[in-house]
């Protein structure tokens, strides 16, 4: 494109049509299609028929595209975010360059949790909830309804733990720490009963197993499944829960609060809550015996089957895959296992995904007596102490810094008010 001669002081610089196309890369009929939507404004060539456009404006539209291209990440417009905590690459995960699978089947979750947090393996942790911490959470939660959901009630408790907690907006490492050691077991201990006695004692996945399954005494392979699952589950790089946290910790919110704002986001049906999804449908194809006429039902109304295939693993969830190895190791669990390998293997004749970690995990809440929303409840205990490891990283940076641009796309101002 020519350069453009200065215009007189006084008077604003005017483009043509294909001037004002070049400047955009964008076709003629674009720079229209802009002026229809407002975004553009245009003047008629006097005695001709042209148009010419304001140069400040095109400029500007044109930088608003450029930044709307790019999205400051180079893929697609994402939003990209330097950590040192989880890398997912080649249907394969690492923390802290650490295969995470092998973390995960080798060690406990407390001990997984402070390889997240501090990069050093402490054999033997164990998290343990301060009494008076216990104890608002506990009466905080009891007020909810019974049909108040997993993470209702851990967000309730999260927020009930923050007010016992004077020292929570000190965000030092120390303080932060402190805090994920004790808010995990309290979180855990604030739930309500599965039908039998608790245990508020011992490994912290004894706890949990007391508050999930009907079953009261676990058999160690059980116990060892639903550990992995929490070890598994602990990070998965800027999900969307922990890109929310991150949010949250640039803003300078106390860890109480980073971990509500995850807690917030995990509902979706995509994210946190897709095991509940997979444990009602595989619960369907028990019943029926057969996969499908269940999946028929699903994709006649028009549903995605849930617990198939990963956008992030062209191949096969490496979470399930770990989990499904240690399910194979409980005797109960063999017709969930034969239900889901006849879900994948019915879906596959027209869709060849695998099984991720949700349908996993349904197996697993099929199996040992469990809910549907035990799943999502398992999902949330295990990521907190991703989203503690995520806040602790982001407290270390600029503050408010993760605070994307809009980009406007509305009329161009100023307009009329309306009447």
């Amino acid at each position: 494109m020519r350069d453009q001669e200065p215009a007189p002081q006084g008077t604003e610089r005017r483009l043509s049509t294909k001037e004002a196309a070049e400047l955009l890369g964008v076709k003629p009929e674009t720079v229209y299609a802009y002026v229809s939507r407002g975004q553009l404004s245009s003047r008629r060539v006097s005695g001709g028929r042209g148009s010419t456009f304001d140069a400040g404006e095109v400029e500007a539209l044109a930088r608003r595209n450029r930044r709307e291209s790019t999205g400051g990440s180079g893929s697609g417009g994402e939003l990209s975010v330097r950590t040192r905590i989880t890398l997912i690459d080649s249907d394969r995960y690492f923390f802290r360059g650490v295969d995470a699978v092998d973390l995960a089947t080798r060690h406990t979750y407390e001990e997984v949790a402070e390889w997240l947090w501090t990069g050093r393996m402490l054999p033997g942790s164990t998290f343990t909830a301060p009494s008076a911490s216990v104890a608002v959470a506990r009466r905080a939660v009891d007020a909810l309804p019974e049909h108040a959901a997993p993470a209702d009630l851990l967000r309730v408790a999260t927020i009930a733990a923050a007010t016992a907690d004077p020292l929570r907006f000190d965000l030092s490492e120390g303080a932060v720490l402190g805090t994920a050691r004790t808010l995990i077991p309290t979180l855990v201990a604030a739930l309500p009963p599965a039908g039998h006695r608790l245990r508020d004692e011992g490994p912290l996945v004894h706890r949990l197993w007391s508050r999930l399954s009907v079953h009261e005494d676990p058999d160690e392979a059980s116990l060892r499944a639903l550990d992995t699952a929490l070890a598994l589950l602990v990070d998965h790089d800027l999900a969307a829960s922990t890109l929310a946290v991150r949010i949250a910790a640039s803003a300078r919110a106390h860890a109480y609060a980073a971990v509500s704002a995850g807690l917030g986001v995990i509902e979706g049906p995509l994210h946190g809550a897709a095991s509940g999804l997979a444990h009602r449908l595989l619960m369907d194809v028990l019943d029926q015996g057969d996969a499908a006429p269940v999946i028929a039902d699903e994709l006649r109304a028009g549903r995605r089957i849930p617990g198939l295939g990963h956008r992030l693993y062209p191949g096969e969830d490496p979470r399930a895959r770990a989990l499904f190895a240690l399910l194979e190791q409980i005797p109960r669990a063999e017709p969930a296992l034969l239900a889901a390998r006849d879900i994948v293997e019915t879906t596959a004749r027209h869709s060849p995904l695998h099984a991720n970690v949700d349908l996993a995990l349904a197996v697993l809440t099929v199996s040992c007596g469990m809910a549907p929303s035990a799943g999502e409840t398992i999902f949330a205990v295990a990521r907190t102490a991703g989203w503690i490891a995520h806040a602790l990283e982001e407290y270390g940076e600029r503050p408010l810094r993760m605070r994307p641009s809009g980009l406007y796309a509305g009329p161009k101002p100023p307009q009329p008010l309306p009447e």
